[in-house]
């Protein structure tokens, strides 16, 4: 009988969940489409009016590093089989199934490098700028736009000052493992704070281990958000999936995963008070700049765009590429920088929700592993039939449902104000 304390159904569950885990170790979206440092030195090369060199054929020079048939063919292998032994309604089937072809639409994407069929799976995994969340709602480009009149606001007030970023890659290293290191006291995995050229961020976390762009330069406030964004959420809930003795597969996490686990780590890091305006200025251009790309301007036009956002030739350049990046300099982008916001929007909805309707055990079970909101009625369900063991880390914010929920709860009520009936009775006091 399949029920969850049959040994030799969780050892199916175990054996499927391992394959699906062992067949998306290949795939590695952002090293298959990152442009190098030739790139950046031709477009210079040319004083910024030529697009930078990068097309089809640029791509095909740069396998991705695995077989693309063959794994799409594995992929849809391992989806008939997990129908066939845990049948097509078994609820941690659903989310195996699901991810087995959110992977073969990430070969396909992959397989589709500078062409334009890449930006259409592109947006089919991450979305698009002109999403909404609702009908009649404003899309996210409209977000972006909200929120940087209300950060101009900030900046023309001439009072708050960016801290100089002071702190060498080098230093900040040491800071930030020591940091890590009281956070995951007692993990069975040593989390690794190191050193990295091959980034185009400052940061960037694995598995275990979170990079610091060699040449990159920090301050304290840095430092605090790259603890709670990098490591209270990717590491930790990494670590948590690892963890989980049937389920692997949720030390994993597809497309869909990292929309909610970015905007959970740009949630965790409003909670933490770590954020900051110029931080948000970075998350809501990256907005702009690939509806910007969407509505059909090209590298040089984004890159401009980030010139007159007060970046320097080479951080504009970068930042440009990664809307470019696996498509061509005058083709559509690559979409998962709107990951950040659109999954802050839809993860805040979702605790708002639980808080409301008095659901607190759902909120923590988002740090279970790489899972997505979709499968959070699922999640819960194998915890309760321990498939899936409760998260053994989580941020302090989480840990203490007393003080998060009282915040929603305030939060909930000055949400349903008319702000703009509220701007015009302080009028007199501003």
């Amino acid at each position: 009988m399949a029920t969850a304390e049959n040994p030799t159904y969780r050892q199916t569950i175990l054996d499927l969940s391992d394959r699906l885990v062992e067949l998306q170790r290949p795939i590695r979206i952002l090293d298959a489409i990152k442009w190098d440092e030739t790139v950046e030195a031709a477009f210079f090369a040319s004083g910024g009016k030529n697009l930078p060199p990068v097309d089809a054929d640029w791509y095909a020079s740069r396998p991705p590093g695995f077989d693309p048939p063959a794994l799409l063919a594995d992929f849809h292998q391992l989806e008939r089989d997990i129908q066939n032994r845990l049948g097509q309604f078994s609820p941690v089937g659903v989310i195996m199934q699901r991810m087995c072809r959110e992977y073969a639409t990430v070969i396909r994407m992959l397989q589709h490098r500078g062409q334009p069929e890449f930006s259409n799976l592109s947006q089919e995994l991450y979305g698009s700028a002109s999403d909404v969340f609702h009908a009649g709602e404003p899309t996210l480009a409209d977000l972006g736009v909200m929120m940087s009149d209300t950060l101009q606001n900030i900046d023309r007030s001439l009072i708050l000052k960016d801290e100089e970023r002071s702190i060498p890659a080098s230093e900040a290293v040491k800071i930030l493992q020591e940091r890590l290191n009281l956070v995951f006291n007692g993990s069975a995995q040593e989390v690794r704070v190191m050193i990295s050229d091959g980034i185009i961020s400052d940061a960037a976390a694995g598995i275990d281990y979170v990079k610091l762009r060699q040449n990159a330069m920090f301050s304290e406030r840095d430092l605090r958000l790259l603890e709670v964004h990098e490591g209270w959420v990717h590491v930790g809930t990494t670590l948590n999936g690892l963890s989980q003795p049937v389920c692997t597969f949720l030390s994993k996490g597809p497309p869909s995963s990292t929309i909610t686990h970015e905007g959970l780590a740009m949630l965790m890091e409003i909670l933490a008070f770590a954020s900051f305006p110029a931080r948000l200025r970075r998350v809501t251009s990256r907005i702009s700049a690939v509806a910007m790309a969407e509505q059909g301007a090209d590298f040089r036009d984004v890159y401009r765009f980030y010139l007159e956002q007060g970046m320097t030739p080479h951080d504009a350049f970068w930042n440009a590429s990664r809307v470019f990046r696996g498509s061509t300099p005058d083709g559509r982008p690559f979409t998962k920088d709107i990951s950040y916001s659109k999954g802050f929007v839809l993860t805040y909805n979702y605790i708002q929700l639980a808080v409301r309707k008095g659901m607190l055990d759902r909120i923590p079970l988002l740090f279970c592993g790489k899972t997505t909101l979709e499968d959070m009625r699922t999640i819960r369900q194998l915890v309760e039939e321990g498939l899936v063991i409760p998260p053994r880390f989580l941020p302090p914010q989480l840990a203490d449902l007393n003080a998060l929920t009282a915040w929603m709860c305030c939060s909930n009520f000055l949400g349903r104000l008319n702000l703009e009936q509220v701007e015009a009775d302080y009028a007199g006091l501003l």
